[in-house]
């Protein structure tokens, strides 16, 4: 999602394995059909990234990928990253279940994993070597202990006096599948010592809010794991690329976004009472800064319709099958206005807050009909008339390649007062009773009843004539049409994504 792309320059050496040279770019095997089984032969551990070179979440990787890469070789690791251009090597691509970009996988022996860590090279070496290792590391000394807890923004230490004890393999248990933190263990007097640590238990340490963490309650794999994603962000997260994953990735659905300039005179303030308050919804919402000065955020505020001369303002959001969007009744930014915003949507008192454009003048001017949030019930639900609608994206190929066809369907149909071809850019306007998620979606509204069929046949005039004609019913597609549609479709949104 709307993230910065970096331009990246690699430096490209080869080397010889067996009778096959393999490409290297930063440390990086570049991997193709002709050599791949070959180098997971060779490597007990390999990690592979499938990318597609117009993909900014691959660009933005990409240097991340490359430090990783680096520093295991330096430490001459075991451990190998490489990567697949899956524009280009479509079988292995296929073959290895790639279905958005970048896909990375895992193997260990030749045999596939996927990956689950972070996008960072430390979080990608942290992710690789609890696969390839111990789960935690074991401290033996205060010295070890304090570099431990320096090299990291969080870590778990767990303190058990016994290393061979039931509740000690429970935390070893929880920290193979807990990929995001780092894990150590002991069970040394000193370093319980030097820490004030009194009895054996689990601590979260942190550079951020309380400093520490610790967890109480009964000792299980899944308790440990919600104590850790619980405790591991701050009470207010800044989101950026780093941290986009651990938000949306997260336990916590609901999540509330303040946009703000980092420049703006009352930042420090909003920022406090958006704090004092995060401290009340702690494990309920999760609260989010979007600086309004970053050049990558302006598509969250268009999402959103926002400007930022509307800023500093909210918005909550709660991830469920769909994502649902809520606006505060006021834009003053208050502890008072905070509190009670979060709590009304809570509560169910603060309705979903749906996009729409304003109805244009000339709407009805051409053809197709131009529809918005705010005319579209009068228009589509008129129960005289058949109603054809395409939902778009202005960004979406599929789109553009149908709208002359459209149009002239459009032609076809205007003098007939008993059908309505009409359009609604579903980017900007939103409906309650129907939720799109790919582009273009056609719906008719018929006549009589208002039942809604989908069209899924071919999208030629003669096929969507005939759709019409039929009342809906000649409108299906041979079942492999459909899903070589629907693929080419999802690699169409998936480019114009990361754009956003």
């Amino acid at each position: 999602m709307w993230f910065r792309t970096f331009g990246l320059l690699f430096l490209c050496v080869v080397i010889a394995v067996g009778e096959d040279e393999i490409k290297k770019e930063e440390n990086v095997l570049v991997l193709n059909k002709d050599n791949f089984d070959k180098v997971l032969k060779d490597n007990k551990y390999i990690l592979v990234e499938f990318y597609a070179p117009w993909c900014g979440h691959c660009k933005a990787l990409a240097p991340e990928y490359a430090k990783a890469a680096t520093q295991l070789a330096d430490e001459k690791s075991d451990i190998k990253l490489a990567k697949v251009d899956a524009t280009e090597e479509t079988e292995l691509a296929e073959k290895h279940g790639v279905r958005g970009y970048p896909t990375l996988k895992f193997f260990r022996d030749s045999e596939p994993l996927d990956y689950s860590g972070g996008r960072q090279a430390d979080e990608i070496i942290l992710w690789l070597k609890k696969k390839t290792g111990p789960p935690a590391l074991t401290l033996k000394t205060v010295e070890e202990t304090t570099q431990f807890k320096e090299g990291s923004e969080v870590v778990i230490v767990g303190f058990f006096k016994d290393l061979e004890s039931k509740e000690a393999k429970v935390f070893l248990d929880a920290a193979v599948v807990t990929d995001d933190y780092p894990f150590a263990i002991t069970s040394q007097d000193e370093v319980y010592k030097e820490l004030d640590v009194q009895k054996d238990g689990i601590i979260l340490y942190k550079k951020f809010d309380e400093g520490k963490n610790v967890f109480e309650g009964d000792l299980t794999v899944d308790n440990i794991k919600k104590f850790v994603k619980a405790n591991s962000l701050p009470l207010v997260v800044e989101f950026n690329h780093e941290s986009a994953q651990k938000i949306f990735g997260g336990e916590i659905k609901s999540h509330n976004l303040l946009f703000i300039s980092k420049t703006a005179s009352e930042y420090e303030k909003i920022l406090e009472d958006f704090r004092n308050i995060a401290k009340e919804f702690k494990n309920k919402v999760l609260f989010v800064t979007i600086d309004t000065d970053e050049e990558d955020h302006e598509r969250i505020m268009e999402f959103f319709g926002l400007k930022k001369e509307d800023t500093p303002d909210m918005r909550l959001i709660v991830l469920e099958d769909e994502m649902n969007k809520f606006k505060p009744e006021t834009t003053k930014i208050t502890v008072e206005n905070i509190r009670n915003f979060v709590q009304g949507v809570l509560d169910g008192k603060i309705k979903q807050h749906l996009l729409s454009q304003d109805i244009p003048e000339d709407w009805d001017k051409n053809p197709v009909k131009v529809l918005v949030a705010k005319n579209f019930d009068e228009v589509v639900f008129d129960k005289s008339k058949d109603v054809l609608v395409e939902f778009y994206a202005p960004w979406c190929g599929h789109c553009k390649q149908l709208a002359p066809i459209y149009d002239e369907l459009g032609e076809k149909y205007k003098d007939n007062d008993k059908v309505v071809i009409a359009k609604m850019d579903a980017t900007v306007n939103e409906l309650d009773h129907t939720k799109i998620n790919s582009f273009p979606t056609i719906k008719l509204y018929k006549r009589d009843t208002n039942e809604v069929i989908d069209f899924s046949g071919e999208r030629t005039l003669d096929g969507l004539k005939n759709f019409i004609q039929s009342g809906g019913v000649d409108g299906a597609s041979p079942k492999e049409q459909e899903e070589e549609e629907e693929e080419e479709g999802e690699e169409e949104d998936q480019k114009k994504r990361d754009e956003l």
